[in-house]
């Protein structure tokens, strides 16, 4: 079978996905406004259609929105951070996490893994596990709730990992210094909930309320998971993400 004709994004697309980008990193904040549809035909020499079409996705996807007399602005309120936009941003920017939010590491310890912990990071049963327990915040809305898993034997080459000192540049960044195993890929799955007692806290919501459940894996270029993660969010936030089809 002859390989696939990769062909380039449309140029709307080309567009959205640079100004996408600067909002993903912070360099564009709530609130901050787009350029007019006039400005970015000019800029990107694009016609003044196919800038509409522009601020039209943008505003599809939740990450911009129309003021009546003032033009189209930066919304974020509604977006979630996934696992695989903070390991991007780290790669883009060096941060974690955009200048508008923030986590709180709410307690790093070292603990006996439960069974589907240990079956998530390919460990023996009753293995010990390194368990960082965050809530991520934008100014004092709480976005979501996470705990991060790691292998135990970590806690010596990554000793930074028991406190609950943010790390700058992120899990990932330092456990490649540390222990010299970078992320190589990754893999999400989100499901509908309820919250628990614990999310509850967390959120701020009620227990039973309708959350947003996630899980991931991270894995090293050996294909070694190198992080188990589970999260969860309150309703009302988008989790965004592409992908490519090719025949």
């Amino acid at each position: 079978m002859a390989p696939a004709i990769q062909r380039p994004d449309p140029p709307y697309m080309q567009v959205v996905t640079t100004i996408r980008a600067q909002i993903e990193s912070g360099e564009l904040r709530e609130g901050d406004m787009l350029p007019s549809t006039r400005q970015i035909a000019q800029d990107w020499e694009i016609s003044h259609a196919t800038a509409t079409k522009v601020l039209a996705a943008l505003r599809s996807e939740g990450l911009a929105r129309g003021v009546q007399g003032v033009g189209t602005i930066v919304t974020t309120s509604g977006n979630k951070q996934a696992a695989k936009d903070r390991m991007l941003a780290v790669r883009r920017t060096g941060r974690v996490y955009p200048p508008d939010q923030h986590a709180v590491i709410k307690s790093a310890d070292l603990v006996e893994a439960p069974k589907h912990v240990a079956d998530a990071l390919r460990l023996e049963p009753s293995a010990r596990v390194i368990r960082r327990h965050r809530v991520t915040y934008r100014e004092q809305q709480v976005l979501s709730s996470s705990v991060s898993w790691f292998d135990g034997a970590l806690a010596e080459t990554a000793p930074r990992l028991l406190e609950t000192e943010r790390i700058r540049q992120g899990t990932f960044g330092y456990i490649a210094e540390q222990a010299d195993r970078a992320v190589k890929n990754g893999q999400e799955q989100k499901a509908a909930d309820a919250a628990t007692e614990q999310d509850a806290e967390d959120l701020g919501v009620e227990p039973g309320a309708p959350v947003l459940r996630g899980r991931n894996w991270v894995y090293d270029a050996e294909g070694n998971v190198l992080e188990y993660g589970e999260s969860v969010a309150p309703s009302g936030q988008w989790a965004s993400y592409e992908y490519e089809i090719t025949n």
